[in-house]
């Protein structure tokens, strides 16, 4: 199928879904068994999320096959990066720092690993600012681009930024992130879904128990997934 703007779709539509910011093996556990395609670490060490190479690489270990570990860094060392990679073989790397394309690139092994760059998006008004066709371009190497709110320090802080600011025709594959919860994704990926090549979701601080980061609520994730596929369903009957 070939839409308006010269886009090849497939026949079915299906959004894939990472939840981050694990530590648990019962969270771990909780998120493959709800359907989530990627399960993200953080190894940024002042994020309260933060786990160790090693724990994350235990926890990586009862991921099923085709369930992909995805480990997140800022601003690391490309040599902290790849003995991370030695221990989580078959990680997607996600870069959430101020990592330019040439340092993305040189810690992916000049592109042996796949990698997520994520798109710091200003909230309010400020967002029509932020060049994010500029930024595909740029990060052009990269297997998608994480869209999340900017805030003070790094990560999204729970805050949606106001999707419809995006411009309508992106050649990416694109992450939508940043304050999602069940109640609204089905709406960001409404909007989102048009303008770009693919579509997936990145969740954390949306399905925690309150007050505790880093501890993830299953009941939350299982409906999380339940709105996603919902959103899809919704998309695919219009077809």
């Amino acid at each position: 199928m070939t839409t308006q703007n010269g886009k090849v779709e497939p026949s079915w539509v299906r959004t894939r879904i990472k939840i981050c910011g694990l530590t648990r093996e019962a969270d771990v556990d909780a998120a493959v068994a709800a359907g989530a395609d990627a399960i993200g670490f953080v190894l940024y060490a002042k994020s309260p999320r933060h786990v160790a190479v090693q724990r994350a690489a235990e926890l990586a270990r009862r991921l099923p096959p085709f369930v992909a570990p995805v480990l997140l860094f800022v601003n690391e060392e490309a040599q902290k990066i790849s003995a991370a990679c030695a221990q989580v073989p078959g990680a997607v790397l996600q870069f959430h720092g101020d990592e330019s394309p040439q340092a993305c690139w040189a810690a992916s092994e000049q592109g042996q690993r796949p990698y997520l760059r994520a798109a710091r998006i200003p909230l309010g008004e400020a967002g029509r600012a932020f060049d994010l066709v500029k930024f595909a371009q740029d990060y052009s190497q990269a297997q998608g681009l994480l869209l999340d709110a900017q805030v003070d320090g790094y990560g999204g802080g729970g805050h949606a930024f106001n999707w419809s600011l995006l411009p309508p025709n992106v050649n990416a594959h694109l992450v939508l992130s940043g304050g999602l919860s069940a109640a609204n994704v089905i709406d960001g990926i409404l909007q989102l879904r048009p303008r770009c090549t693919t579509l997936a979701v990145d969740i954390s601080s949306g399905v925690e128990v309150p007050g505790q980061k880093g501890i993830k609520d299953p009941e939350k994730i299982r409906q999380f997934v339940a709105a996603v596929r919902q959103a899809d369903h919704h998309i695919n009957n219009l077809r």
